[in-house]
Parts: structure tokens; sequence; C-alpha cells
């Protein structure tokens, strides 16, 4: 039997019982490989949410689009408008690190919102640049009173990232968000990480919280070393005349070709 794809009130009332799969796709292969492999949910660029087929790749996959504040729309209302183009398009929630007046406004309208708490990299200038927050008990409490906020906005879930697992489970026992972990241990409602530091292909930093499962980009590099070796032996058949020979040329009959030797043998010469 097919896979259905997870509902608001399933997740909520699985909310303690079950931990949910969150994956970050940026093309259609990681989407099509989420989706045979059984992962529940993935954020997705916005950009694919919107093709047509995206629901052919992905049936059974909670899809959550959302935009890096700064390259977000700049008002609520736009990004209410945003908001609804995705829900339009097949979102099942959108994230949203903007105010929680905007968060209001999109849960207002019914919108499931997924918020951001701890290592928000937005805003991580406020609370020491790219690091753990939460190791203290007054930086953990923040945490928590910006869950309460995004509660109290209407908001589905909160992102909570790079925080002590000690933090998630204290504020799962104190919130009805979807706690969606990213470095915040088992203590959340779902565990998410980014397909390119599972898949080995993220070339840059690779972050403490992530785990590689394979290594793609000495696959992709091995694999790109067998284009050119093959190019340089083609190029070298080619210089050598080696390059076509018999079996990838068309045969003909040799009285037919003799034939036509005549004929062009009459032909004015091109001088």
């Amino acid at each position: 039997m097919a896979r259905k794809r997870p509902t608001i009130a399933e997740i909520r009332a699985n909310k303690g019982k079950y931990q949910y799969t969150m994956m970050r796709v940026t093309d259609w292969d990681e989407l099509a490989a989420a989706e045979a492999a059984g992962i529940d949910m993935c954020s997705v660029p916005p950009e694919m949410l919107v093709e047509k087929c995206f629901r052919e790749v992905a049936p059974s996959i909670f899809a959550v689009p959302g935009l890096a504040l700064y390259s977000a729309p700049a008002t609520t209302d736009d990004t209410l408008r945003w908001a609804f183009r995705m829900m339009e398009a097949g979102a099942d929630a959108v994230y949203s690190a903007a105010s929680f007046q905007t968060v209001q406004r999109l849960a207002d309208d019914n919108i499931p919102v997924i918020g951001h708490v701890g290592l928000i990299p937005h805003f991580c200038t406020w609370t020491g640049g790219f690091r753990a927050v939460g190791k203290t008990a007054d930086s953990a409490k923040a945490i928590y009173e910006r869950c309460k906020a995004y509660e109290e906005a209407g908001a589905f879930g909160v992102e909570i990232e790079v925080v002590p697992p000690e933090v998630t489970v204290e504020i799962a026992k104190h919130t009805s968000l979807f706690l969606v972990s990213m470095g915040g241990g088992k203590g959340g409602d779902c565990q998410y990480l980014f397909a390119c530091d599972v898949l080995g292909t993220n070339t840059g930093h690779v972050p403490r919280h992530s785990k590689q499962y394979a290594n793609l980009a000495k696959e992709f590099a091995r694999i790109q070393q067998m284009r050119v070796d093959a190019f340089k032996a083609w190029a070298s058949e080619v210089h050598s005349g080696a390059w076509p020979d018999a079996p990838y040329l068309v045969a003909a009959p040799a009285d037919e070709m003799t034939a036509f030797s005549n004929m062009m043998a009459k032909a004015p010469k091109d001088h």
C-alpha cells in the first residue's frame, strides 16, 4: 500500500510517540531519493515546490518550503502572498524566521508555520556567531521563551538548532510545538539534517551535528576522471586515425560504391 503524506493532525497526535525525519534537499535526485527512502519530511526550495512534477516525484513527503530571512518578502503582506502561493502549489507548511507578528498573520489564515530557535543563522550575531546556544540557564530560558512566543503566535512548530539535548528535552515538556531538532538531541519530535552533509557532497565546513553516510564527492570526482579519460582516449584515436573504424560506419554494397565513384569521376572538379 502506498505511503500516505502525514497531516498536521496526525503529526500532533504523534508528538512524543514517533520521531519524524526531515531532510533538506536542493535537487530532484535528492528529492526522489528521500521519497524512495521513506523520509517523512523535506525542506525544499520554493522554486522546486512550484514545479508541476513535484508531487509526482514526492507524493508522500511533507514538504516545507522556506526562504532565507533576508531573501524573503519584506513585509507581512508579501510573506502572506508568498505563503498562499506555496500552499496552493502543494506545501504542507512553510518555514519563516520573520517576526512573530508575521507568523501570527500567517497562522490566522490557517497556514502551518515552522519558526526557528536556538542557533538562528540570520540572527547569530546576537548570540555570539555560529556557535551552540542555550549552554547557560539564562540562554536556555530565552530559547524556551522564544518557543512560547511562537506558540502564542499560532505557529505549528519550530526548528531548534544546536542546543544542548537537555534543553530540548525540557522545552518539549512545556510546549505543544512540533520540535524539529537539528543538533538539538533526541528530545524533539523530528530529526533534521541537510542532504549535502548526509551524502558527503558538502566540500565546505561540515557542521558538528551532521553525520556523513556516503561520500558522493569522492564518487563524483571518480566519475569526472572517468569522463576525462574517456574523452582523451577518443581524441587519441581520432588523431591516430583509428577512429572511426568499420564497426561504427555504414556499410554499402561494393558495386554500388564503385558505380558512385564512376559517376563522381565525370563530375566537374572543384578548383
